[in-house]
């Protein structure tokens, strides 16, 4: 058998449309006693007003908090009685769910999903202990060096662009968020349109479309608004620098680079690939060869490609002794400007290639593994054979491709730097 048949297709892959609008994509795998649900809704933080920044965050984790059939004790009672589990977690685009369970109760975490979308009750005295907790989790944030850099690497690279603001918001707005805009903002933005769910394991595919429906199907909002457009992203015209004191640090986090293609750019993949040799293969690539390993200048030194809805970061990252900061950021810049001015080695080309065809199948051996990538393949409209294609379409990926990817992103004298450090 051809090798690409055992990945997911179109010969056996479900896709179904319910009459509401959600989309369900099943996969059986009944050497499988367990089922995972994998999913979202198109709610996020672009719905945020800058006044209740994190509103969005703070309703995807207050659902679970009770409902008008169980209260917080009886949901997670009812989910640990049979070993399953279930959680929300707010984004800048969507609100993504995960939850696993035997395939028998199966039902059970759909009604209990159905319950925390369609009727969470926001308990007065959850909400306020969840805020306790968003608030702990923030003030931990503003003594991250790592954090710190990224929030500012955002605000330089994305400045006046939805990107620029951090999902969970700040402390002044959660403290701003009252219970009354939890439950508006849940009741206006949820609904069934634009939602998407995957369910992979021991279950008919026909079967799990049926229960999803009976869970889900008759889930109407007339008012649903659409998602926010994205704004054009303005490019950087020169560098730009912003330096966090946190004191008491013993350590430097520096994030430098820019905007790079979304998901959907013909480029995409290209680009990931410079990126795993630019920053990410074997010991973290060509930068963690030069600026760690030869240089000494950095404990990590990384490079990271987003890709998602819009222009996610392209960026290279490194914890440094702070004595080494403007060294480490000379050498980074040096070796980007190598990378958009010579092509890869053959060799770094073929290596790639053959860890990204290596690796996609053993990304693909869990029903937890193969529910993600149906996720993926349906948010980023891939199409249901993208996987059997992917070999293929990684292998036809050339030195010049990488370059011009690398050309049309990456420019060493615009790039944005954020560091955070003692």
């Amino acid at each position: 058998m051809n090798p690409t048949q055992a990945l997911p297709g179109p010969d056996d892959i479900t896709r179904i449309q319910l009459p509401n609008g959600i989309i369900v994509l099943a996969r059986a795998n009944f050497n499988s006693p367990s089922v995972v649900i994998n999913g979202y809704l198109e709610v996020g933080s672009l719905f945020d007003s800058d006044e209740k920044l994190g509103l969005a965050d703070f309703t995807a984790s207050a659902l679970m908090r009770g409902t008008q059939a169980r209260n917080f004790q009886q949901v997670y009672d009812a989910l640990e009685s049979v070993g399953a589990s279930l959680g929300f977690g707010g984004s800048t685009h969507s609100n993504a769910f995960f939850g696993r369970s035997l395939t028998e109760d199966l039902p059970l975490l759909l009604d209990i999903l159905a319950e925390a979308l369609r009727r969470p009750v926001f308990p007065p005295e959850q909400v306020e202990r969840l805020r306790a907790q968003l608030l702990t989790s923030l003030a931990i944030r503003a003594q991250d060096t790592g954090e710190m850099a990224s929030m500012n690497f955002d605000q330089i690279v994305y400045a006046g662009h939805p990107y620029s603001r951090p999902d969970d918001g700040y402390p002044e707005t959660v403290q701003a968020i009252r219970r009354d805009d939890l439950v508006e903002f849940r009741q206006l933005s949820y609904g069934p349109r634009g939602m998407v769910v995957a369910l992979v394991g021991g279950v008919d595919p026909a079967r799990a479309v049926e229960q999803v429906a009976q869970a889900l199907g008759d889930w109407q909002n007339p008012s649903q608004p659409e998602p926010p457009a994205l704004p054009e992203w303005v490019p950087l015209e020169k560098l730009e620098t912003r330096r966090v004191a946190i004191p008491g640090k013993s350590q430097a986090d520096i994030l430098l680079g820019t905007a790079g293609p979304a998901r959907s750019a013909p480029d995409f993949l290209a680009a990931n690939l410079g990126n795993n040799i630019l920053g990410q293969f074997g010991m973290m690539g060509r930068i963690g060869e030069v600026v760690r390993e030869q240089a000494g200048l950095a404990y990590y030194a990384t490079s990271s490609l987003g890709g998602g809805e819009g222009p996610g970061p392209w960026y290279v990252a490194a914890g440094v002794d702070p004595a080494n900061i403007d060294q480490a950021i000379e050498l980074i810049r040096s070796e980007i400007g190598r990378f958009v001015n010579e092509l890869v080695t053959e060799d770094e080309l073929s290596d790639s290639q053959a860890n990204y065809i290596g690796r996609m199948p053993l990304s693909l051996e869990t029903n937890a593994g193969v529910a993600g990538a149906l996720i993926n393949m349906e948010h980023y409209a891939l199409g249901l054979d993208y996987y059997r294609r992917y070999p293929g379409l990684i292998r036809s990926i050339t030195r010049q491709d990488v370059l011009d990817a690398a050309r049309h992103y990456l420019h060493p004298d615009r790039l944005g730097i954020a560091v955070a450090g003692p």
